[in-house]
């Protein structure tokens, strides 16, 4: 088992209002401080969808450093529930329907991960030279396939393939779900809007890293979906998990250490 006190992480951000939009409605929090990543997409079909994205992010705010995984759930959960009350209040105000945002999290305490999420903005995770989807799409299409309605090729272009089925401020009631995950040195971690196609999420995702490693993989990544002219903004987030300085994990995703952003597993006692 590997000695936690000697985990630690690498991450980097970016994003990009992509090649059709006016307006970047996506946003990102990046805080390996805390172990917590997070992106946000604004309902673009709906009023403020940036407004809606940034409220998200900002919930996080002043968030401390909490001594278990289930107390630093309870509060992001806490947070984004009091967001979806605010968001709903402002779309009352503002008289329109619905002011709303995706949002996926990703929590690391300890040995553990947490893949926090609402709508169909994604986390995978790449480990032993497979890349996962983690997060399961709230959405209309994801709920047809499910029920055998269309088959997975339908669901590619179907009409309403945007239409997601919860959101922080789409009802009175926010649902997350929450998957705990394992985490071992060597995982890569991403998360993204749905400006991020499915195939180079896992298929160049999966071929960069194994090319070259994680170092700058955020970058690669947006890089390769402007390449494709995308009609959405594009937002990714990736994060290393490495065990100590000087292993072979650390030596190919840290080429560009000085750039991005790091975080230690510092040990504290359980409440």
């Amino acid at each position: 088992m590997t000695d936690q006190s000697n985990l630690y992480w690498t991450s980097s951000a970016c994003t990009d209002v992509g090649a059709v939009r006016e307006l970047n409605e996506d946003a990102y929090l990046e805080r390996p401080d805390l172990g917590l990543w997070l992106v946000a997409d604004g309902m673009g079909g709906h009023f403020a969808g940036d407004v809606a994205s940034q409220m998200v992010v900002s919930a996080m705010d002043h968030l401390e450093p909490l001594r278990s995984l289930s107390k630093f759930v309870e509060a992001v959960e806490q947070r984004l529930m009091e967001t979806n009350t605010r968001l709903r209040e402002y779309a009352e105000r503002e008289e329109t329907h619905t002011i709303g945002s995706t949002v996926v999290a990703l929590l690391i305490h300890g040995e553990h991960a947490v893949c926090l999420w609402a709508g169909d903005s994604r986390m995978y995770r790449y480990r032993g030279a497979k890349m996962e989807q983690i997060s399961q799409d709230h959405a209309l299409v994801e709920e047809l396939v499910e029920r055998g309605v269309l088959s997975p090729e339908q669901a590619i272009d179907h009409p309403h393939g945007n239409l997601v089925t919860r959101a922080v401020g789409a009802a009175d009631q926010l649902f997350l779900d929450v998957e705990i995950i394992p985490i071992e040195p060597g995982d890569v971690f991403i998360l993204c809007s749905d400006g991020l196609e499915k195939d180079i999420a896992e298929k160049d995702g999966l071929a960069m890293i194994e090319e070259s490693g994680a170092s700058e993989l955020s970058r690669r990544l947006l890089d390769r979906a402007l390449a494709h002219e995308p009609r959405d903004n594009v937002t990714v987030i990736t994060v290393a998990v490495h065990d100590q300085p000087g292993s072979e994990q650390t030596d190919q995703a840290d080429d560009a250490e000085d750039d991005a952003d790091t975080g230690r597993n510092e040990q504290l006692p359980p409440i």
